[in-house]
């Protein structure tokens, strides 16, 4: 009597329901940016130089660079949420790497800006090293991320990409840091408009939070990414 030995295909493997409560950042990460980009975003789109957050009259290099950086960095911002957002990912594969294609040259469009943009500081050579260093890090790492995923070293990949988006989401941490800072530095300039730019202490918390901004998001990117080691054997086994 013939015995059947044909071996059933295995079931096509469903992905892994994520809940919401296991992934408690990512809807205030999405409000924040959202509420970021409503503050910022109108200042920039009538291309009105009147109407910039800081000075503009630093070159006729300065205000086109610095509106290209603000709108590529605009789509960055979003693309980078749908990037962290592990149910879409889980669910929708193609978006997910669509919204990734989307960071990767909105962010090297952002981080050219930026980097032409910090060679005009207001407030001196300390502030513009923080800023180059910073623009140079957020090229660098993005490239290497998309380098890693073409050679399919997805946790290469993933690490890299984590690096590169705490150092896009330093241009929000700015925005809190700075009012620390100043608060700290000279309190007066929350309620005086009279202290504006210009004003040594104002400089002092620009160069301040310009360091601190993304130095401490990129010290949370290595955190996270070493906290659990064996997330990066997984890793390297998807897809």
């Amino acid at each position: 009597m013939a015995t059947d030995t044909t071996t059933a295909p295995a079931p096509a493997r469903t992905p892994r329901k994520v809940r919401w409560w296991r992934r408690p950042w990512i809807a205030p990460l999405a409000v924040v940016t959202a509420l970021f980009l409503v503050s910022t975003l109108p200042r920039y789109v009538g291309l009105d130089p009147s109407l910039s957050l800081v000075p503009t009259d630093r070159g006729p290099v300065f205000y086109p660079a610095l509106v290209t950086h603000i709108l590529a960095g605009s789509v960055m911002l979003s693309a980078a949420v749908l990037q962290l957002w592990p149910w879409l990912r889980a669910h929708h594969p193609r978006v997910h790497r669509w919204s990734g294609r989307v960071y990767v040259a909105s962010a090297l469009v952002t981080g050219t800006g930026a980097l032409v943009t910090a060679q005009f500081p207001s407030a001196g050579v300390a502030q513009q090293v923080a800023n180059t260093l910073l623009s140079v890090l957020l090229l660098a790492t993005t490239l290497l991320g998309y380098r890693a995923v073409r050679q399919r070293r997805f946790g290469d990949h993933r690490e890299w990409m984590i690096r590169s988006t705490a150092l896009a989401f330093s241009i929000v941490a700015n925005r809190f840091w700075a009012t620390v800072l100043i608060a700290l530095y000279v309190p007066g300039a929350l309620t005086d408009p009279e202290i504006g730019f210009g004003a040594p202490e104002i400089e002092g918390a620009a160069i301040a939070s310009a360091w601190v901004s993304w130095i401490v998001n990129l010290m949370f990117a290595e955190w996270w990414i070493h906290r659990t080691p064996k997330k990066r054997g997984r890793a390297q086994k998807v897809r």
